[in-house]
């Protein structure tokens, strides 16, 4: 059948319905039977002693009338458009105009934009309503808890932004009840707190082991009556008791991150073992990479080496299994963590996703079904909105670390850890002042670009370096040692031994004034200083009146004519993860 249902389907295209009216030289749809026609001769063109009626033309048919100030332009011989022809009979000429090249044939692919076009702006009004119940029902889906005052009171988008990520071993769910402990009232099995600087440029997923000890506060927590209940902290127990514990819900693992990290949240999500298996089907499966054979009988893992693609309950046997990797306890399954969020993060943030209408859909339904978000986010805009914020992150700005820990120094059988003192802090001050790690790392880079420009540009002969040596932590008599190589290897005749420093230093640094600058980069290469240790500032006067350099021989000082530029690049082995990056399980 064609458009119209009349059975021409092999003669008639949907877009030839599309006619050019040339009254008004605007398209229209000419909804008239497509059966074959002949043509019908134009009107009779009228004596000039004649009146001519007005046309009634198809604008005017319709009750329509013509915008103010237009004019129709006039068509010799022709006051109405002609019946349709038949596609593919030639078009008649029109009288007294006969042997002129006829009208250009809108091309097909002009007719396919119209025919297109006017489906799509059908679909989108026509869905518009749909939308709005499709919309509510995913409010619908959403399950949300109070924060209990626990938050910052959510996020804001001219602010960093820390939401805290809670994975439960809660076993409710199909299939899910075979897994390890069944009863479990579901602790803070994996615990992430995400920082998103913000600028929105980096951000910093801090894992936060469950077998950490630590203190639990009290926990006001509002009850399923709508009255509040304060459940009571304890001292020094595993992180993970902080949910699920003696009635303890999210709003108490915010509690006890604020009093670990001084970070206060701005709002959490917690996941369940379902989570993880619906929202890496609604993906289509994320990329995983094993870099040996794994079997773990207890998260019923088997995987053999080399690239996968997981989902469902394989996607959860992958992030649970922690006897197959590394030393097989929590630590090395936090790793194996981290390298399936950056996977499932890139999947999300592709084109093969983000094109896919089906796969946004499932992704937006298992979303709402799998979490547990706190009031603050308790809606469909709310969360688009921090969406849109995240949206805004490179995921290889995303760095993925862990609480520094150690060993719990009390167990002889080592089961739990505590928090590394020496290290710990400043990881947490990094969160709170919102340095992020890739932030630093650029810092890092743009000071070392400037470091290195010190030792760039035109250096002095070593008979014009003048130099005072002052020895400030470096073995007894380093500085003549150095002066006597100076002046009787190097040249640097102008140089003088001017004892000990007012305070002892851990790195050799050479200061000087600006107009000394070429001086200092000759002494820097013999001595094979670093544009670190190149300190611009001042002169200071000599024995001999003159202005001179001042180098200071720190403990790192190892004798005279040995270089003292450190390593350019960490030392082989030392691990670091974005999620831009493929790593592999071992």
């Amino acid at each position: 059948m064609d458009a119209q249902g009349r059975g021409r389907a092999d003669d008639v295209d949907p877009a030839d319905q599309w006619v050019l009216n040339p009254n008004t030289g605007e398209y229209e749809l000419r909804l008239g039977p497509s059966a074959p026609q002949s043509g019908v001769p134009a009107p009779r063109r009228p004596r000039s002693s004649e009146a001519v009626p007005p046309a009634r033309g198809r604008n005017e048919a319709r009750g329509r009338t013509e915008a103010p100030g237009r004019s129709r332009p006039e068509t010799p011989g022709r006051a109405v458009p002609p019946p349709r022809r038949r596609r593919g009979a030639p078009e008649e000429p029109l009288p007294g105009r006969r042997g002129r090249r006829p009208a250009k044939k809108a091309s097909k692919g002009r007719k396919i934009l119209l025919w297109t076009g006017g489906t799509m702006a059908f679909v989108l009004v026509a869905g518009a309503g749909a939308a709005y119940f499709y919309i509510e029902h995913l409010n619908n889906n959403i399950a949300s808890v109070s924060d209990d005052g626990a938050s910052t009171g959510g996020f804001s988008k001219d602010k960093a932004i820390n939401i805290l990520l809670i994975g439960t071993d809660k076993r409710t769910g199909k299939g899910n009840a075979n897994y390890g402990d069944a009863g479990s009232v579901g602790h803070a099995d994996t615990t992430i707190l995400l920082h998103v600087s913000k600028d929105r440029s980096n951000a910093t997923a801090l894992s936060i082991p469950r077998d950490l000890i630590t203190d639990v506060p009290d926990c006001p927590t509002t009850q399923e009556d709508g009255t509040q209940k304060i459940i009571p902290g304890t001292q020094q127990v595993r992180f993970n008791t902080s949910l699920g514990q003696d009635g303890r819900t999210p709003s108490c693992t915010m509690r006890t991150v604020t009093e670990l990290t001084g970070v206060k949240p701005d709002n959490f999500m917690v996941a369940d073992f379902n989570a993880v298996k619906t929202l890496t089907s609604a993906v289509g499966g994320v990329e995983v990479c094993v870099g040996k054979d794994l079997d773990d009988p207890d998260s019923h893992l088997k995987l053999s080496k080399g690239m996968h693609t997981i989902e469902g309950e394989q996607a959860l046997a992958f992030v649970r299994t922690r006897h197959a990797v590394g030393f097989g306890g929590d630590l090395s399954r936090i790793g194996l963590q981290q390298q399936f969020l950056s996977a499932l993060m890139r999947k999300l943030k592709s084109n093969d996703t983000l094109t896919s209408p089906s796969k946004m859909l499932d992704l937006a339904e298992a979303g709402t079904k799998a979490l547990t978000v706190d009031s603050q986010l308790d809606s469909i805009s709310k969360l688009k909105d921090l969406g849109l914020e995240l949206g805004k992150l490179n995921t290889k700005n995303l760095t993925f670390t862990t609480v520094p820990v150690i060993d719990n120094p009390a167990e002889k059988v080592k089961a739990t850890v505590v928090l590394n003192e020496s290290t710990a802090p400043q990881v947490f001050d990094m969160i709170k002042n919102d340095v992020s790690f890739t932030a630093v790392k650029e810092q890092k880079k743009k000071e070392a670009a400037a470091v290195a420009a010190r030792l760039k540009g035109t250096k002095a002969p070593a008979s014009d370096v003048r130099v005072r040596i002052l020895n400030g932590g470096a073995v007894a008599g380093s500085a003549q040692e150095t002066l006597s190589w100076l002046q009787n290897e190097e040249g640097v005749t102008k140089s003088e031994n001017a004892g000990n420093a007012p305070a002892p230093l851990a790195k050799t640094t050479l200061e000087y004034a600006p107009d000394q600058a070429d001086q200092a980069r000759r002494l820097a290469g013999l001595m094979g200083l670093s544009g670190s240790a190149m300190k611009p500032g001042k002169s200071v006067t000599n024995d001999q009146g003159l202005p001179a350099m001042t180098l200071t021989l720190g403990k790192d000082f190892e004798g005279a004519g040995v270089s003292l530029t450190a390593p350019t690049k960490a030392p082989e082995g030392v691990q670091k993860s974005t999620a831009d990056k493929v790593e592999c399980a071992k």
